[in-house]
């Protein structure tokens, strides 16, 4: 089982940046993602990094969203630039039980952080 936690969330005004952290603890040599849930939407992936690094991200913040992990640190972060109001959510680091991705919305992922707010102003 994996411990999440994360931070680095608040409010930022539209095009403003942002970076999340997470930070891991037990065996993390799985694929972990970063996803977010507005009020009444449903709960989307963001980004996603395998064990091998390899990374795929919703079109939604293709070219603004950057997913990272430093393995030497169990720690897993999401730089947010050009942000924009409809960034805003509850953003949650997850990691699978597998060490390569599964992208399917039916996938039960294994662990999950509490969540950090972000707050993008227009």
């Amino acid at each position: 089982q994996v411990q999440l936690v994360e931070s680095g969330g608040g409010s930022v005004q539209a095009g403003g940046s942002l970076r999340l952290s997470c930070a891991a603890s037990g065996y993390t040599r799985y694929c972990m993602a970063w996803f977010r849930q507005a009020p009444g939407k449903e709960r989307e992936g963001v980004a996603y990094i395998d064990y091998a690094g390899t990374t795929a991200y919703a079109d939604s913040v293709k070219g603004r969203f950057t997913i990272s992990k430093d393995n030497a640190k169990n720690t897993l972060s999401l730089q947010m630039n050009s942000l924009k109001p409809e960034d805003t959510a509850m953003y949650y680091c997850a990691a699978a039980g597998l060490p390569y991705c599964i992208y399917s919305s039916s996938y039960e992922w294994k662990s999950w952080g509490q969540g950090t707010q972000v707050t993008v102003s227009s």
